[in-house]
Order: C-alpha cells, then sequence, then structure tokens
C-alpha cells in the first residue's frame, strides 16, 4: 500500500467520533462514581437502620445514596447518547473503564485493597481501550431513521433478530425452568443477546433524536417509535433476568461473563446491521480484535482478584449462596453472593 493509501486510512478520528469518545468516558467516570457514593450511602444508612442486604429500605431516605443514583442516571444518558455519534465498536468495549474509576475510587475513598494484579488489569483496560479508540471505523453517515430502518430490515440483520429471539425463547421456557439456578450461562445469555438487540435500537433512537435536534425531525416516521418500543422490551427483560443472575450467583462470577458475552454480541450485531468492518483494512480489524482481548484480560483480571491482598497467602473463603445456607454452594462450587447494580447498555 502506498504512503497516500496509508494517509486516506489513517485519516483520524471524525468529529462525531470524538463526540462519541468523550460522552462514552465522561458515562464511565459517572456510572463508576456512582457506585462508590451509593455504597458511601449504603454504609451510611445502615449504620441508622436496617441494612439493604438483608431486606431494609433505609437507604431511601439516605441524600448521598440518590446522589449516587443521579450520578448513574446521568452516565447511562451519555452512554446513551454516545451511540448517537460513534460505532458501537467503539462505545461499548469503553464500559470496562467504570470498572477502573470504581475500583481506584473505591481504595482511594473507601480504603478498599487493591491486589498488585487488579493495578495490571486496570492498565491492560486503558492500554485495550486505546487501541480501540485510535483504530475505530468512523461513524457511518446517516440523514434519516429510515435509513437505520433499511439497515436493521436487510436480510442478515433479520436473519441474526430471528437467530436471538429463538434462542431467548429456548432459554426462557426451557433451560431456565431446570437450569437457571445453577447454571450462570443461561441467565447471562439471555441478558446479552436482548443486550445485543436493545443498543442496535438504542443507536438508533440516539440517531433519531439527533436528527431532531438539528432540525430534521423523526419523531413524525413510525420507525422511530418502532425502535423506542423494541428499546423498551429488550431493556425490560434484559434487566429482569440480569437482577436474577446477580440474585443467585456471586457478582465476581457474573460481572465479567456478562461484560464479555454482552460486548462481543453487541459488537457482532454492529458489524452485520451497520457493516463497520466495510470501512476498514485488515490490520485495522485484527488491531481492533488484540484491544478487545486487552481489555477482556485486564476486566478479568480485576474481577479475579478484587478480594484478594497483597502478602502472605490466605486461605479462600466461599461465601454462600443466596437463600442456601445448608450447604454455602451452588451445585457448580462457585462462590455465590448479590450486588445492588451492573451497568446496562
Amino acid at each position: 500500500m502506498d504512503t497516500q493509501s496509508w494517509k486516506d486510512v489513517y485519516k483520524g478520528m471524525s468529529s462525531d467520533n470524538i463526540k462519541g469518545l468523550v460522552l462514552a468516558l465522561s458515562s464511565s467516570l459517572f456510572i463508576g462514581a456512582s457506585f462508590i457514593i451509593k455504597k458511601k450511602g449504603l454504609k451510611k444508612a445502615g449504620a441508622s437502620g436496617v441494612r439493604a442486604g438483608v431486606g431494609g429500605y433505609s437507604y431511601l431516605n439516605e441524600p448521598l445514596w440518590w446522589v449516587g443514583m443521579i450520578t448513574m442516571i446521568v452516565g447511562e444518558v451519555a452512554n446513551f447518547a454516545a451511540y448517537a455519534f460513534a460505532p458501537a465498536i467503539l462505545v461499548t468495549p469503553l464500559g470496562a473503564l467504570s470498572i477502573i474509576i470504581s475500583a481506584v475510587l473505591a481504595r482511594i475513598i473507601l480504603r478498599e485493597k487493591l491486589h498488585t494484579f487488579g493495578i495490571l488489569g486496570c492498565a491492560l483496560c486503558v492500554v485495550g481501550s486505546t487501541t480501540i479508540v485510535l483504530h475505530a471505523p468512523q461513524e457511518r453517515e446517516i440523514q434519516s431513521v429510515k435509513e437505520v430502518w433499511d439497515l436493521a430490515t436487510e436480510p442478515a440483520f433479520l436473519l441474526y433478530a430471528v437467530v436471538v429471539i429463538i434462542a431467548v425463547l429456548i432459554l426462557i421456557f426451557h433451560y431456565l425452568p431446570q437450569y437457571g439456578q445453577t447454571h450462570i450461562m443461561f441467565y447471562i445469555g439471555v441478558c446479552s443477546l436482548m443486550g445485543s438487540l436493545s443498543v442496535m435500537s438504542v443507536k438508533a433512537l440516539g440517531i433519531a433524536l439527533k436528527l431532531t435536534l438539528s432540525g430534521t425531525n423523526q419523531l413524525i416516521y413510525p420507525e422511530t417509535w418502532a425502535f423506542t418500543l423494541i428499546v423498551i422490551v429488550c431493556v425490560l427483560t434484559q434487566m429482569n433476568y440480569l437482577n436474577k443472575a446477580l440474585d443467585t450467583f456471586n457478582t465476581a462470577v457474573v460481572s465479567p461473563i456478562y461484560y464479555v458475552m454482552f460486548t462481543s454480541l453487541t459488537i457482532l450485531a454492529s458489524i452485520i446491521m451497520f457493516k463497520d468492518w466495510d470501512r476498514q483494512n485488515p490490520t485495522q480489524i485484527v488491531t481492533e480484535m488484540c484491544g478487545f482481548v486487552t481489555i477482556l484480560s485486564g476486566t478479568f483480571l480485576l474481577h479475579k482478584t478484587k478480594d484478594m491482598v497483597d502478602g502472605p497467602a490466605m486461605l479462600p473463603v466461599r461465601l454462600p449462596k443466596h437463600g442456601d445456607d445448608e450447604n454455602g454452594f451452588g451445585q457448580e462450587g462457585i462462590p455465590l453472593r448479590r450486588q445492588d447494580s451492573l451497568r446496562l447498555p
């Protein structure tokens, strides 16, 4: 490839990609900080009332907890807006940065320990995110929500959507009643599959709102409201089964598996629907995948070492399964624990 061709390929980030990047980073900052603020509020409320972990709701009267909740909502709004400007292959993996921010703030504010390998995990997430940002495809130029609808109704994406819906129905009605309480992949599978469709619809809705605010009203088109309905159905389903997963299994197990499956399926859906890789050469595609794998490695290290401390080796402690005090273990031998929140697309 000659010098001019390389200049054409690496012409830098578009203004829309930069806006999407700033919004995605802001989202990670707000969401990561919200976990810490909410935890401070929960501790403060628990000191004077019944703790949330044992069924109490005294935190609803704690202003600090509400500050954390508002901070999380601001982060989710920024995440929603990011999809209107940048491709999902850029925005979605950056969600891992909220884990870093949460881990760093927990060490500073809550005095929680961060293992040396946890610090390495943070560094890997930063390196992987930087790699993806530098090689992400340019956002597709779209002038109407009808264009997005045309992309969503092309045979390739319709086939993907049908396969996803059939798989979700099989999981919900056949496998979850039998294996939901013992096999984590079934709950996470439903969340991740529906999540990939919800992100595509969120992106379509974000584009419609962006065009409307710029003077081209998209609210008059039925396609906009169709995408809105899809978002509501997908997100409600996703939240329902994610809460079930968090209530049944250890967060340290749920979080990394959910992140890997959700991000992988979202990138796949975006490649099929928006044809992100059609605007890139093989070198950029391979580099993006390497960046993604680097983020996965960092996320795994962070969660694997979150309860470890530097120093002499200690015997591992297994936490009892929620609602099962007799043997303390799930049938998979996974230590189990609850968490109050986990990021959604």
